[in-house]
């Protein structure tokens, strides 16, 4: 019988799946950082460099082993960060794509970008606690 957590009541993970969550969030901040130190923008290093979307295909393919325990909300967390960043990437390209949107898309891009390292932040710093993510 699964350990619960008298907390949260919910069943508590094996380690294996919590170093796994740390090396998603680890795959997610090397992207941004690849952004903050080069010249993409922190979104756009996020949603197209190889360590997010790899960080992402974990998410998905091991969604199912975190069910019912506190990781599923960082997983959830970490795909809706993907997915939302993604959407807000394409309205901020759809901006760009007109002379006068660029006022609008150009800080668009570095306002997702520091609301993507902000996610990336909280919740690993949630994860260190063991503490879950807002659903």
């Amino acid at each position: 019988m699964a350990d619960i957590d008298a907390r949260t009541q919910l069943t508590l993970p094996g380690n294996n799946l919590v170093t796994l969550t740390h090396v998603v969030y680890g795959l997610h901040a090397f992207s941004a950082i690849v952004g903050l130190t080069s010249a993409a923008f922190v979104v756009t290093a996020f949603l197209t460099g190889w360590p997010s979307i790899i960080a992402v295909i974990i998410n998905y393919v091991k969604r199912g082993d975190v069910r019912g325990t506190f990781l599923e909300s960082h997983f959830s967390w970490q795909i809706r960060t993907f997915w939302w960043a993604l959407l807000w990437f394409v309205i901020a390209g759809l901006f760009i794509i007109t002379f006068v949107g660029m006022v609008i898309g150009f800080p668009l891009l570095i306002v997702v970008g520091i609301w993507v390292l902000y996610r990336i932040v909280r919740g690993w710093l949630a994860l260190f606690s063991g503490k879950p993510m807002p659903m």
